[in-house]
């Protein structure tokens, strides 16, 4: 765990933005590899329903906003067919910085390392913490092992609705996941099984 997380545990902040003002100021991104930019959530304060991605994306970087790259426009879409209104929702990142590697003039994601997801885990706590959402979406393995501090096998617990720590959590792929699909029929099937997902987080 890094110094900055370690210094951590007993702070406590009474809202959004002031716990996003600190992360900008004090964070040291974990490796040269992360941009120097934090993306932090975006939705209501308490909604109902937060959906928490591995990292920002290069679209998320430049912006400074979750969810609007391709994957972000994707889980637009099955959040319609799912009968949830995106901005009644809140969608965040477990990671708060983009990790990329340079190709030219391309900045290529990288997948974080299991120190990097726990660089972060104490400020995506207390984001959790400060918008009380009734149900947590965790999109991909990594948002999972964000959220629950352990290396599960999502499709363990894909499926249903299970408690934890007083709310319903639902673990369902990332909408990249899906637009890395090449076979037409399987990617119709995996879309309609990850709206099949979010219908059931949505469900009381």
């Amino acid at each position: 765990m890094t110094r900055t997380a370690r210094a951590l545990p007993d702070r406590h902040f009474d809202d959004l933005g002031a716990l996003y003002r600190a992360l900008a100021k004090e964070d040291v991104a974990p490796s040269p590899e992360f941009s120097h930019r934090i993306v932090p959530g975006a939705g209501p304060a308490h909604a109902q329903l937060m959906l928490i991605g591995e990292q920002p994306g290069d679209r998320e970087d430049l912006s400074g906003h979750p969810f609007v790259g391709p994957a972000g426009q994707l889980l637009d879409e099955c959040l319609g067919e799912a009968g949830i209104v995106r901005s009644h929702t809140f969608v965040t990142n477990a990671v708060k910085r983009f990790k990329f590697v340079q190709r030219g003039k391309r900045r290529l994601h990288q997948r974080p390392k299991t120190d990097e997801i726990v660089h972060y885990r104490w400020w995506l706590a207390e984001e959790i913490r400060l918008v009380d959402p009734p149900t947590v979406v965790t999109l991909g393995a990594i948002a999972l092992q964000a959220v629950t501090g352990k290396r599960t096998t999502l499709a363990t617990l894909r499926g249903e609705a299970r408690e934890w720590e007083g709310r319903r959590l639902v673990a369902t792929v990332h909408p990249s996941y899906l637009l890395r699909i090449p076979d037409a029929d399987a990617r119709t099937s995996e879309h309609d099984r990850f709206v099949k997902d979010l219908r059931m987080a949505a469900s009381d």
